[in-house]
């Protein structure tokens, strides 16, 4: 290349256009997870990963994990639990357009997710009707109200 010639900049992300590189063979399970934006940063992904957080095809995950189109990973972030099926790789994390076409939700994960969101929406709020600061007896009431659920 000489001096005069001006070099075409590469994309900031890596790929092509700004899509991701869905070619790929196998990714490690802890960049698939931030790149499919599950997690915010990428020592999360190895953190939920390290506390027993993923499984892949029903068997603890090792964030080393090289994954695979076609392989079931779950997701337990409380509440909500995600049964999700491989279907893209990449190891770059891009517009999450392009992060729903990495994975694609089974019908009974999303199914189980929406029951649980309606049912913590319209649960009962504890809440204290007295006035000030609850007594020794409000504050055991309570207790006996919150150890139910």
């Amino acid at each position: 290349m000489s001096a005069g010639e001006a070099r075409t900049p590469a994309p900031a992300n890596g790929t092509a256009n700004g899509t991701a590189n869905l070619s790929r063979t196998r990714v490690r399970l802890d960049k698939w997870l931030w790149a499919a934006r599950f997690f915010k940063t990428r020592s999360a992904a190895a953190q939920a990963v390290d506390g027993g957080k993923i499984d892949i095809n029903g068997e603890r995950a090792k964030r080393a994990h090289l994954v695979q189109p076609g392989e079931i990973i779950t997701v337990r972030r409380p509440p909500y639990e995600h049964h999700v099926v491989v279907r893209g790789l990449t190891d770059t994390r891009g517009p999450a357009s392009v992060a729903a076409m990495l994975y694609e939700e089974t019908a009974a994960s999303r199914q189980a997710r929406e029951t649980l969101a309606f049912q913590l929406k319209n649960a009962p709020t504890l809440s204290f009707e007295g006035g000030g600061r609850p007594t020794k007896r409000d504050r055991r009431d309570i207790q006996r109200v919150r150890q139910k659920w």
